[in-house]
């Protein structure tokens, strides 16, 4: 399997689902919500459950392949099993489960460690689902307009808003041109799997220095290109489509907030 099949933040699919026409306003700030509401509520799998399960269906109604979407979970699945192992050994609370020599396991630090991860596997899913279904342009104009009050003390919020896209969009790019350049070195005998971990560090050298030189020479391109268009920066700028409100941005803020107000019930009234 590629490397470009296991990545999916950065990644645009075009569709023409209900979540696809949402206002990427909306579905900016749904996602910054969606993740305040992750770090707010008290850690709990009734929570993470109900917030597991609007993931998933914003992810059906979105008509995202979910394998697609769960193959983006394995470049963190090493973040994950290092939280779940720190917090199972770490952790001494609840009842003690088993002990093997001075290492003790409790009830507590394994459903912790679950916690966690569940956690930064719904972070994953958030952030994903929002570039999935959102083109670089629309990006760029939502973040613009989150950014957009603080112009008020000097911050570039267009150039911003274009430097982040860019970056945002670029992670797809350098992915495959490090896959390409992989599998030339491979081709010339290259080895990359084999010996310590060590050896396999020194081994990558020889992939980075290309990648690297790939990534800045991509950047000047960019920039000439940029300025080749007469490209000024933001002010003074119109937009061929203009961002507006409908029905649907209502709909999607009302499901939003009875997610949300059901999941803080749980945590704290119950």
């Amino acid at each position: 399997m590629s490397m470009m099949q296991q990545i999916t933040l950065g990644q645009y699919l075009p569709g023409k689902s209900v979540v696809h026409r949402l206002d990427p306003r909306t579905k900016l700030l749904m996602a910054f919500g969606f993740i305040m509401v992750l770090f707010i509520i008290t850690a709990g799998w009734v929570e993470y459950g109900i917030l597991g399960l609007a993931a998933l269906l914003i992810i059906y109604t979105a008509k995202l392949p979910l394998g697609m979407v769960l193959r983006g979970l394995r470049p963190i699945l090493i973040i994950l099993s290092l939280t779940i192992v720190l917090h199972i050994f770490s952790t001494r609370t609840g009842t003690l489960l088993f002990r093997l020599w001075f290492l003790e396991v409790y009830s507590g630090g394994v459903n912790q460690g679950f916690l966690l991860a569940a956690r930064l596997v719904l972070l994953v899913l958030s952030t994903s689902v929002l570039t999935l279904t959102t083109s670089p342009i629309a990006l760029t104009d939502a973040i613009e307009f989150v950014l957009k009050p603080f112009k008020r003390i000097g911050l570039p919020a267009h150039e911003l808003a274009m430097m982040m896209t860019i970056a945002l969009r670029f992670i797809p790019t350098l992915i495959e041109e490090a896959e390409r350049i992989m599998k030339a070195q491979l081709a010339r005998g290259a080895d990359f799997e084999s010996g310590g971990l060590i050896k396999r560090a020194k081994s990558l050298l020889p992939l980075l220095v290309p990648l690297f030189i790939s990534a800045f020479r991509r950047a000047d391109e960019l920039a000439m290109a940029m300025e080749a268009r007469c490209y000024r920066g933001g002010d003074g700028r119109t937009k061929f489509k203009v961002l507006r409100y409908t029905k649907l941005d209502f709909y999607a803020w009302t499901c939003f907030v009875a997610v949300s107000a059901l999941a803080f019930y749980v945590s704290y009234a119950l």
